[in-house]
């Protein structure tokens, strides 16, 4: 079996694969100063919650786009399961695919494996949104390579800045509001935020394909991902397992190149 894990700068997920089936899947929030052992212990727990022996993983991957994560798990591999794990950036390791920027070198890991897996899921040319703690859109041509995007502050990051720059408002929970035309203070946050991005998400999306001049799928991933989806038509598709699927397939490329 593997162990994939997705270090993000909230929540990293870990998900066990036996083949192409998820045996497992479990979050922890991001917290830089974790040990491997914390980290182990608490994952040996749930393992054996779902009838899993530390035994049955034999190989790892990780991509993390907290660096200071990346040590304990690496630790975290070789200590619990006995295994050297595929990080996705380190030297060496092999995407498949070609990263079409003037410094490679700076872009996510989770983007990149969100580019291998909606290639090989849906072809191409393809728009990548991925909700995280930043909402990134990710442009990935007709033969896979990764292009490009554009980065904008998470919905969760923007409340967060709204509520702590003005002093009379609050925190409001993210939801599609009835009207766009709020009667109330909240109403009227939780409709700016939530129309605001989904004309976000529109415009950036109409930008990118008049620019690169092509109609592209857009592929829509990450936790709020089922939320906008089912808000705009410029969504097409909703992978929320999206970059686990891509762990798994740069995973099976690199072993095979050692084969």
């Amino acid at each position: 079996m593997l162990l994939a894990i997705d270090a993000g700068n909230t929540n990293i997920v870990f998900a066990v694969f036996d083949g192409e089936q998820v045996k497992g899947e479990w979050r922890a929030s991001t917290h830089t100063d974790r040990t491997a052992d914390e980290l182990g212990v608490w994952l040996m727990q749930l393992l054996t919650t779902a009838g899993m022996r530390r035994e049955d993983i034999t190989s790892a991957i990780i991509a993390s786009v907290v660096p200071a994560m990346v040590f304990s798990l690496k630790t975290l591999c070789r200590r619990y399961f006995a295994c050297d794990p595929v990080v996705v950036g380190d030297e060496g390791v092999q995407l498949g695919i070609q990263v079409l920027l003037d410094r490679p070198e700076e872009v996510g890991a989770d983007r990149l494996v969100n580019a291998v897996a909606a290639h090989m899921c849906y072809q191409g040319p393809l728009i990548v949104i991925d909700f995280g703690t930043a909402t990134t859109f990710d442009v990935v041509d007709a033969e896979g390579n990764y292009c490009g995007g554009a980065i904008a502050p998470g919905i969760n990051l923007s409340l967060e800045a709204l509520h702590m720059a003005a002093a009379k408002l609050p925190r409001v929970a993210i939801g599609r509001p009835k009207q766009v035309i709020g009667k109330a203070t909240v109403p009227a946050m939780q409709s700016g935020i939530f129309w605001g991005y989904v004309g976000l998400i529109e415009g950036l999306v109409r930008r990118i394909e008049e620019e690169a001049g092509a109609k592209m799928l857009v592929v829509a991933t990450g936790g709020l991902a089922p939320l906008f989806a089912e808000a705009t038509p410029v969504i097409g598709k909703l992978d929320p397992d999206l970059t686990l699927r891509g762990l798994l397939e740069i995973h099976r490329r690199n072993k095979r190149l050692e084969a």
